[in-house]
């Protein structure tokens, strides 16, 4: 942020210090500047792997018949979401042969991700998780990585895009994108999965009786010919302008500048206060993930059919997520992000408490409506804010680097805490699993204060 020159004849006043509020006019048109459009497909891109590697997943294998418990420790694929700090320096700094001189650093990653990522789900498509289950999660597996490798070259790619005022915009049509993904991965999933099936033998009641392979072949295939919106967008994008970065003499000092000098830089800048902000991003989204790992699976459990499931949970419940989303990247832009983060998470440990009571209802479509809406609406919120919290953060010049490693420590613990939920819930059930993960954000509240309290007060856009 640029410091207006000071005059010598007198103090600058406020008006000159703090920008003016935008009109809400133009708060609402920067979602239709170029950048924004861009980030609305590539967020389409990021969500699409995420649910059919998680949540659908666990929908599938559900009725394959595989136990709960199972389930939840086969959720620690998604750790890979969690460690992509790990080769995160790599893509920021790696050129790929022939591919980087055509496309340009950060295309050039999301490029190759996008192709690995297209082939793994094919993969998953073509085995059968009832006699090939070790082959489902290896693809599994390499679709989570091809996807995290993804997530650390599009997070650059926005941050590089657009300076910090514009980011809770672009987290909005990033989450815009990656949630109507979502639908797309768990509503479209499950409707083509249906439409594939063909008429169930009466009386079939065993577990995994009713799965049907060739459906869900049919169902994910078309998902990983879906992954072209993403392929078509880098393509057809302009790589950002290109940070310059102090030259490297040697290999010693390209380690250095790849591996160390960008978590240097965040200690440097942010000194006793790193802490806190990395145990606030450690848990901030931790009853959300947690609970989400046994949702697809409650929702069978439940007797919801699939398409119940598509149109209440995968539609309708995304739309509201949408909803939240926008007004979490308006009220960030204008309130400014601390106070939005601690909203988000009020509501989203709030929410939980909610399939508490649906649990004990029973079989209710409405209800489910009910719920629903409150859940996905709360997390929108929060999503928006966090992420623009954490674009806010970052160095400019390590923003790869610097956001897979929040990005990554916001999945770390609670995916790694997510495997044991099957676990829970055969021991306790569902209705003490969904208090439990609401309790589990009490402690993220005391720490957003603290980061308010510690930090700078933001002041308002």
């Amino acid at each position: 942020m640029s410091v207006p020159p000071t005059l010598p004849q007198a103090a600058p006043t406020d008006a000159e210090v703090t920008p003016p509020r935008p009109s809400w006019g133009e708060t609402l048109r920067v979602y239709l500047e170029p950048a924004s459009l861009r980030m609305f497909a590539l967020g389409f891109s990021a969500g699409l792997p995420l649910l059919l590697v998680l949540g659908t997943l666990s929908f599938r294998l559900r009725e394959a018949g595989l136990d709960r418990t199972t389930i939840g420790y086969l959720s620690w694929v998604g750790l890979a979401y969690g460690f992509k700090w790990c080769w995160a320096p790599l893509v920021d700094r790696l050129p790929i042969p022939l591919l980087t001189r055509w496309l340009g650093r950060r295309r050039s990653w999301l490029l190759l991700s996008q192709a690995l990522i297209m082939a793994s789900l094919v993969g998953m498509a073509l085995a059968d998780p009832r006699t090939e289950l070790q082959l489902v999660v290896w693809c599994a597996l390499a679709v989570a990585f091809a996807s995290a490798t993804q997530d650390i070259a599009l997070d650059a790619f926005r941050i590089e895009s657009a300076d910090v005022r514009h980011q809770g915009a672009l987290a909005a049509t990033y989450q815009t994108g990656y949630r109507l993904a979502m639908i797309w991965a768990g509503a479209g999933v499950l409707w083509i999965a249906a439409r594939a099936e063909i008429a169930p033998t009466a009386g079939a009641t065993a577990p995994g009786a009713l799965y049907q392979q060739a459906a869900w072949t049919t169902a994910y295939l078309v998902m990983a010919a879906s992954m072209l919106v993403g392929v078509l967008t880098v393509l057809f994008s302009r790589e950002p302008a290109r940070v310059a970065l102090p030259p490297a003499r040697n290999a010693a000092d390209w380690l250095r500048g790849a591996l160390i000098e960008p978590f240097a830089d965040f200690l440097r800048r942010y000194g006793k206060q790193a802490l806190l902000i990395l145990a606030l991003i450690g848990v901030y989204r931790i009853s959300d993930v947690v609970m989400g790992i046994m949702a697809n699976p409650f929702y069978v459990d439940m007797g919801y059919t699939k398409d119940e499931v598509a149109a209440v949970t995968k539609v309708f419940g995304v739309i509201m997520t949408l909803v939240g989303a926008f007004i979490g990247g308006a009220l960030s832009l204008r309130l400014g992000v601390m106070r939005v983060l601690m909203l988000g998470a009020v509501l989203s440990a709030a929410s939980n408490l909610l399939f508490a009571w649906l649990a004990g209802h029973g079989h209710d479509v409405t209800a489910l409506i009910l719920v629903i809406s409150a859940d996905n609406l709360s997390a929108g919120v929060a999503s928006a804010a966090f992420i623009a919290y954490l674009s806010g953060l970052t160095n400019v010049r390590y923003s790869a680097t610097q956001y897979a490693l929040f990005s990554s420590m916001m999945l770390l613990a609670p995916k790694w805490l997510a495997g044991y939920s099957g676990a829970f819930v055969d021991a306790y059930d569902y209705p003490t699993f969904f208090i439990a993960t609401a309790c589990l954000g009490v402690p993220v509240l005391l720490l957003i204060w603290l980061a308010t309290r510690l930090a700078p007060v933001e002041p308002k856009a």
